[in-house]
């Protein structure tokens, strides 16, 4: 069994320990935090050991793969020294903000030839890999038109959006994965508009929590995306593929499926409160993904490649949101 390390004990680090804990197939040893306090907490919550030693989650000779999900400004350290060390890699996105330093850690990870895998969780969404499966069989013909929605419930803190990029970077990413992993295409082109309507505050740090961004695929088709941070109503994302001879659509997944008939109206069951509540069953998905291939010397996906080009599109399209023009997407 892969002996795994963890690094970063925040509450996506313990998403990520509960299900390292919870696979028959790994032997979760390690647990590494700045704040060793959480590192002891959650491991001893696991079955794990607590480290304060960075030197001891990258000795290779015991241990045999590292899930970094550390702060973002740390992920590329953290990628370089695995790299360096000859272990297997599952990185929490992004590389790094810098899409230069994101570029320029990648290069050395394939240098080394480590196995890396970035947890662009939503493509192991259920309905999302139903609707793969559809596109790549032909089902909906060529794709023409791609619409996207991703909404979450409510606005997070003005501190977390400080150090989070920006709506593109940090929500909107995933989407712009999706698109690339549905379509099988790259997109040449992004414009992008939006506005601060929920948090006026967040003119101040250069974002927008309301947009809509337009990517042009190669060969004329559009994907549209519209991203919000605050709803009031729950969470809710979907996605629908228009094609020439068809169309196929993951729709908005509700917590429940009772309809209550009364006084002339129906009502039914709303949608989930949060984004984790939606996407929870993911994180393990992709986790299995990531020990399977290993086992099995399958490739890795989402790779590195597809980590780097979800972010050249996220920076494309931030350039855009300030330049008010259609931008071209550098690979």
């Amino acid at each position: 069994m892969p002996r795994f390390a963890l690094i970063g004990a925040g509450f996506i680090g313990s998403v990520h320990a509960a299900n390292l804990a919870a696979h028959p197939g790994i032997d979760f040893q390690l647990v590494y935090d700045v704040d060793h306090s959480r590192a002891q907490v959650l491991a001893a919550g696991h079955g794990a050991r607590p480290t304060s030693n960075l030197e001891e989650v990258f000795d290779g000779t015991s241990v045999d793969a590292v899930f970094i999900a550390s702060s973002t400004d740390t992920h590329a350290e953290h990628l370089r020294r695995a790299a360096g060390a000859g272990m297997a890699v599952l990185c929490e996105k992004p590389i790094d903000l810098d899409l230069r330093q994101a570029r320029d850690v990648a290069a050395v990870a394939a240098q080394h030839g480590n196995p890396v895998m970035m947890d662009f969780n939503r493509r192991f969404d259920r309905d999302y890999a139903e609707l793969k499966r559809i596109v790549d069989a032909g089902g909906v013909g060529q794709i023409e038109l791609v619409q996207m929605s991703t909404r979450g419930p409510s606005m997070p803190p003005l501190s977390y959006i400080a150090s989070s990029g920006g709506q593109m970077r940090d929500q909107t990413v995933h989407f712009f994965d999706l698109a690339r992993w549905l379509s099988d295409l790259d997109p040449v082109e992004v414009f992008a508009i939006g506005s601060a309507l929920a948090e006026p505050k967040l003119a101040d740090y250069d974002d927008v929590d309301t947009s809509v961004v337009t990517l042009l695929l190669p060969g004329g088709g559009l994907v549209q995306i519209d991203s919000t941070r605050r709803t009031g109503y729950g969470y809710d994302e979907r996605i629908e593929v228009f094609g020439s001879e068809g169309m196929a659509e993951a729709r908005r997944q509700r917590s429940g499926s009772v309809s209550r008939y009364r006084h002339g109206q129906v009502i039914d069951d709303g949608l989930h409160s949060g984004w984790f509540e939606r996407v929870q069953p993911t994180y393990a998905a992709a986790l299995a993904h990531f020990v399977s291939a290993l086992e099995n010397g399958a490739p890795l996906t989402p790779s590195l490649e597809d980590g780097l080009k979800a972010q050249a599109i996220a920076e494309a399209a931030a350039l855009s949101l300030h330049s008010g023009k259609s931008e071209t997407i550098h690979y």
